[in-house]
């Protein structure tokens, strides 16, 4: 299979090539049906088939328990931070923890539904930290505490999810997981929801999966839309409007994928599927990391007990040299490291399907124009 350019996009992000190749595959024809799945009727004998192989998968993959619904739903994790607080403050009050750019909408979102606690807020490091949970300021009456576990644009990440119950909270705990999902564990006893949509880890833009705890369910707010309210989505099985069935059919493919990958640990231990993906995803992050910090070329500003494996924002020490950066780097076939317009810089996004060849060859152009420009 032939190389193609390394895609560093935050999302929608780069995809696996073999899913690729399937998907192209099948485009016309799936399994004999004389029908692409595009084409297929979301109520069909076929697509029942392929959506409930998808969340079987997914439970499988995520270890996702009984009692927590998965939900096939649109309009991506933007949309979720109306539909959150539709569904789950009952008009009373939601604690918010700032760290970046997307908890900072969720915030200003959940404002027009809810009274809003900013219970922790890393603004004042320019979000390259994250406020300990310890000095969380939380509501006793909190309908749910919202995070973002990982911040695509700022790069800082929660390398373990906050104990509620230790902090005195019978909240639940959401979690906006867009650009983690898949790419390690989730500790499911922490968490109320988890939601995020696809398009960085788990396929194209368009499809957003929630992940809901059913005593959760039952509470949308009245003005809450039908097809917003999780309990109606739940009871029509992701069904009760036409999902993004090809949206759905890829991520299907793609949970196939990370199913097969495996990863072979020095005393002979085989890790499979998501914890195959973490230990991959550590040694892409702690690369790249590593060359930064031996470098005064380039830098890294968020506090290394919280960088993003996911999202590796970074910064030239003579920015006046960034577009002959990014212009060297497509030349070698480094495609999408320009950083977020709000933050400036470089930012390289290392998701399940970034092989750790792409981050190889991302690190040894840095070190050639480290050489030829210091």
């Amino acid at each position: 299979m032939s190389q193609r350019p390394f895609n560093f996009s935050a999302g929608p992000a780069t995809i696996p090539q073999e899913v690729l190749h399937m998907a192209a595959a099948e485009m016309l024809d799936w399994h004999g049906t004389g029908m692409g799945v595009m084409e297929m009727s979301h109520r069909g004998k076929a697509f029942m088939a392929i959506h409930a192989q998808a969340v079987a998968d997914l439970r499988e993959l995520l270890a996702i328990p009984e009692n927590f619904r998965v939900l096939f739903m649109q309009g991506g994790g933007l949309a979720q931070n109306a539909i959150v607080p539709l569904n789950l403050s009952r008009g009373g009050t939601v604690d918010l923890v700032v760290t970046g750019a997307w908890s900072q909408k969720s915030y200003k979102e959940a404002g027009k539904y809810a009274q809003v606690n900013l219970a922790a807020s890393a603004q004042a490091s320019g979000f390259t930290t994250l406020p300990s949970p310890n000095t969380w300021q939380l509501s006793k009456e909190a309908a749910y505490v919202h995070v973002c576990s990982n911040e695509t644009i700022h790069g800082v990440e929660f390398h373990e999810l906050p104990d509620l119950q230790a902090l005195g909270s019978t909240a639940p705990l959401v979690i906006d997981f867009s650009s983690q999902v898949t790419s390690r564990p989730v500790d499911w006893s922490r968490v109320g929801l988890a939601f995020g949509g696809a398009q960085k880890n788990i396929g194209p833009a368009g499809l957003t999966l929630v992940v809901v705890r059913e005593d959760l369910l039952g509470h949308a707010m009245a003005v809450c839309p039908s097809a917003f309210d999780y309990t109606l989505v739940a009871e029509h099985d992701s069904m009760y409007n036409t999902p993004p069935t090809y949206g759905i059919y890829l991520a299907g493919l793609i949970f196939q994928w990370v199913k097969q990958q495996t990863e072979t640990l020095a005393d002979g231990t085989v890790l499979r599927g998501v914890a195959a993906m973490e230990l991959r995803n550590k040694t892409k992050a702690e690369l790249l990391y590593s060359y930064l910090d031996s470098s005064d070329f380039y830098s890294n500003k968020v506090a290394k007990d919280c960088r993003s494996r996911m999202n590796l924002p970074f910064f030239l020490a003579d920015e006046s040299r960034n577009e002959a950066f990014l212009s060297g780097a497509q030349a070698h076939g480094l495609l999408q490291l320009k950083g977020h317009k709000s933050l400036g810089g470089m930012r390289a996004s290392l998701y399940n399907a970034m092989p750790l060849a792409g981050v190889q060859a991302l690190v040894a152009y840095m070190q050639d124009f480290e050489r030829s420009h210091a």
